[in-house]
């Protein structure tokens, strides 16, 4: 052998010993970083190319724990529309009972049974469906199962969360065929029991009404569960609810989205609570059908199979007590008004008041539009999967056409998932008194809910929004204020793009018809959310005079610039000597020196004449931007105060300056005239007194939105410091001489608020009766329509600041009847062993439901 041909041999031996040494390895149980090593030949011409070979390791399997595997079928049980929802839960049944030993994957799923029920209500029946399956195959697990739901509804119904209380009970009444005896309806006897004790005490009494909606709100699932033969005691249950939620509660009427009685006006308003008693007593009638309800338990059984669930073991109810004193709890509760936007349709597209499923649909999906306030987009994203979560033929299929609908055959239903959920968010927008969250949230749900699915929500919004302007006259006049917030605000969104042809007949109505002002207030809106040229290039010809050649100036003209203005030349001082950021006493002798010429004048109040000279300069110079107004007035605190304290008129002259330099952009106007509340330099009555008395102009002024933002901001501020002072009060710890000296103020601050409001209701009465001075005076020259058109903006006016007195004066009645907090001594405990269980969450709400991104999407199609 040659010296080549050996060290050839060398080569290959090595290398036959290396890819050994690296097949024992990978075999081993141990971690190891593979490569390739290939075995090329030396005549690779000799060679066919088939008789190469990748001998590359293969990478080791990853099997996903099953703990981790039902997690994720569990929650996301219900949401595809291709699968079954009946497979679905058929199979996480049957692992949980395979691997009931395994203690990660049953402490997981007690968990979220805990919390899927309460974070994500639609899902509620599934999840029911699980736990009948399982115990049909594993017992023991489901008593532990409804040992941890049992006590996590005590808990609730120990803090008197009501909601929770009742999307618990809606869990076990969907397990009624599980129990033993009569299950959940002694229950239920027990809380009508504190309903009855409730209302015999007050009629005005919310909290009774509250425990009645449960009782019923549970009904229907414990009818549609696998249980039969309770009928009887269903039907003695409803007839003691009749008594309570048949009967009209006193404050009903002011919570009624439609007061007026007119002919035209929407008909049917109607109690929600009267609404599902009769609905559930004509059930009980019709063998309790409950068509739209899921029964997911049922699975595909043939009619002749044996049902698996009669032979399954039963349990016992959960131990759970109602308290003998029921809280309120942490939402303020009041009567309910059924409200829907699609009632003026000739095709029903959404479920008829007459229908069950118009309550029972619309109160699950308000429960998820409101417990799922931490992420907008995940809420969208129910509310766009609603038919997922229902009965099969509940619905139409998505996106489909309006038109389409009249080709439904026979009997089937034409309700579109869309309007359902548009129908949703909007009872929870216009919700009266007053919603559960701030109402940009339920702005920011309906735009998710448009960019999710923007051809099948956009026309379902814009016939909403036709029936909302058609009846606008005829609503109650603060939810007409949020549905023009929530239109100027979704069309910023969405390129401010409308179809404004529609409506261009009202443009030739008199500025003080509530349509007309509609369309006044709405381009306001969106020019504060933009600017005027911009929302001018999207408006038809016949709204161009709508929008001034004053709005589209970035900063308004300063009067003292014009020499034949009175006092220009101290305007224009002064101005210097603002922005040259002189103290409050360099302003003294240039103000005395204007108020000696005003009264060389003959002005019978000199002051405000320098008042006004003061305050126009000031605003000037802040012009540059909102945070220069800021600033500025920052600078000349002491000096505004100063003027503030001379007299009322003062006062009131300090907003004559302000509003009528910042006319043409009234949103700024309102910023400053807040800010100097926030100072103190301005009174709450002053700032009634000088909108609805002194530049009410015969009550036209009633017809304008900054007008009611004026007076309704300035109400919100005095109620919250009352609220605030309540809340001192009820400090816990706090010593009995403190408790008496904050007393005494929330004393003098109730007997303010209520001068205040009764104030505005004397001013707003006035118009309403005809009786206002200037209306009296005036009356010949004014057209009759104007005339009645202003009365009845009176009266709404009246109307909604008669409400937010009640609701603010019921409120400190309440709170102020709870007794005291106790002063909980915790454990002292080692810092150091502090361990942070959260994750980072937020009160573990990250674990059912993720919290996303909140940005804004860069495209969606327009109304239609």
């Amino acid at each position: 052998m040659t010296g080549d041909e050996e060290a050839a041999a060398v080569v290959v031996e090595e290398e036959e010993e290396e890819e050994e040494a690296i097949s024992t390895t990978a075999n081993e149980d141990t971690e190891v970083v593979y490569f390739s090593t290939v075995r090329w030949p030396f005549h690779s011409d000799d060679v066919a190319e088939d008789d190469y070979e990748d001998r590359r390791p293969q990478r080791r399997r990853y099997e996903e724990p099953v703990a981790l595997t039902i997690r994720k079928q569990v929650l996301s049980i219900a949401e595809s529309p291709v699968r079954r929802a009946e497979d679905e839960v058929a199979t996480i049944a049957k692992t949980l009972a395979e691997n009931y030993f395994d203690t990660d994957l049953t402490s997981g799923f007690l968990d979220l049974v805990v919390q899927l029920p309460v974070e994500q209500p639609l899902k509620t029946p599934f999840v029911a469906a699980i736990l009948l399956l399982s115990n049909v195959q594993k017992p023991e697990f489901t008593s532990e199962v409804l040992v941890k739901v049992g006590e996590a509804l005590q808990k609730q119904l120990n803090n008197g969360a009501w909601r929770e209380v009742k999307l618990y009970l809606r869990l076990l009444g969907c397990l009624q065929g599980m129990f033993e005896g009569d299950g959940i309806f002694p229950l239920l006897e027990e809380l009508f029991s504190r309903a009855a004790d409730l209302q015999m005490k007050s009629s005005e009494d919310s909290l009774g009404l509250e425990l009645v909606k449960v009782i019923l709100m549970t009904l229907p699932y414990a009818m549609a569960s696998s249980a039969t033969g309770f009928e009887t005691q269903a039907i003695a249950l409803l007839e003691k609810t009749d008594i309570i939620a048949s009967t009209a509660h006193p404050l009903e009427s002011l919570v009624d989205p439609f007061p007026s009685r007119e002919a035209g006006a929407p008909t049917g308003s109607e109690s929600a609570l009267a609404l599902l008693q009769r609905h559930m007593q004509d059930e009980a009638k019709n063998s309790w059908e409950l068509a739209c309800l899921p029964r997911p338990w049922k699975g595909n059984r043939a009619p002749e199979e044996e049902d698996p669930l009669d032979g399954a073991q039963k349990h016992p109810f959960p131990s759970v007590t109602v308290p003998g004193t029921v809280k309120n709890g942490p939402r303020p509760l009041f009567p309910e008004i059924y409200f829907s936007v699609y009632r003026e349709q000739d095709i029903e597209t959404v479920p008829p008041v007459a229908d069950p499923a118009a309550l029972l649909i619309r109160d699950a999906l308000s429960d998820t539009i409101n417990v799922l306030d931490f992420n907008r987009a995940v809420a969208a994203k129910f509310l766009i999967d609603v038919d997922c979560y229902f009965a099969p033929d509940t619905f139409v299929k998505r996106a489909t056409p309006f038109d389409k609908l009249r080709e439904v055959a026979g009997d089937k239903a034409t309700w579109k998932p869309e309007d359902v959920v548009v129908d949703a968010a909007f009872s929870q927008l216009l919700q009266l008194p007053a919603p559960e969250h701030k109402l940009v949230y339920y702005h920011s749900v309906l735009t998710e809910a448009c960019k999710l699915a923007p051809a099948a929500v956009a026309p379902s919004l814009g016939r909403a929004i036709r029936f909302l302007y058609r009846n606008v006259d005829k609503m109650d006049l603060e939810l007409s204020q949020r549905f023009l917030d929530w239109f100027a605000h979704h069309l910023s969104n969405f390129g401010f793009t409308w179809k404004w042809t529609e409506w261009v007949d009202d443009v030739n109505l008199p500025h003080v018809h509530p349509r007309k002002a509609f369309i006044i207030d709405a381009l306001d809106k969106e020019i504060r959310l933009s600017f005027s040229k911009r929302i001018k290039g999207t408006l038809p010809e016949p709204y161009q005079a709508l929008i001034s050649e004053a709005k589209e100036k970035d900063v308004p003209d300063f009067k003292f610039d014009n020499e034949s203005t009175p006092f220009a030349a101290e305007g224009k001082e002064v101005a210097q000597m603002i922005r040259h950021k002189a103290v409050s006493e360099e302003f003294g002798p240039i103000l005395e020196k204007v108020e000696q010429e005003a009264t060389a004048s003959g002005l019978s109040e000199p002051t405000l004449a320098s008042a006004d000279v003061f305050v126009t300069s000031m605003c000037w110079i802040g012009s540059k931007s909102l945070s220069h107004a800021l600033a500025c007035i920052e600078r000349c605190k002491e000096r505004l105060l100063a003027i503030s304290a001379s007299s009322p008129a003062c006062r009131k002259q300090i907003i004559t300056s302000v509003m009528d330099y910042w006319q043409d952009q009234r949103g700024i106007g309102l910023i400053l005239v807040d800010k100097l509340l926030n100072y103190q330099i301005l009174t709450p009555d002053s700032v009634v007194e000088w909108a609805l008395i002194d530049h009410v102009s015969r009550g036209t002024l009633l017809a304008t939105t900054w007008c009611y933002e004026l007076v309704s901001n300035t109400t919100r501020k005095v109620a919250g410091r009352v609220r605030s002072i309540v809340a001192a009060i009820r400090s816990p710890g706090l010593a009995e001489e403190q408790r008496l000296e904050l007393q005494q103020t929330l004393n003098r601050e109730l007997e303010g608020m209520k001068s205040l409001f009764a104030a505005i209701e004397d001013a707003v009465v006035s118009i309403r009766d005809g009786n206002q001075d200037e209306m009296m005076e005036s009356s010949d020259a004014l057209r009759a329509e104007e005339e009645e058109l202003l009365k009845s903006w009176g009266g709404r006016w009246a109307r909604v600041f008669q409400r937010k007195y009640a609701v603010e004066e019921s409120w400190v009645r309440e709170e102020l009847a709870k007794p005291l907090p106790v002063v909980e001594e915790k454990p002292a405990e080692d810092e150091a062993m502090k361990i942070d269980d959260n994750n980072g969450g937020v009160n573990g709400v990250g674990a059912v439901a993720g919290t996303g991104e909140n940005g804004d999407a860069d495209t969606a199609d327009r109304i239609e």
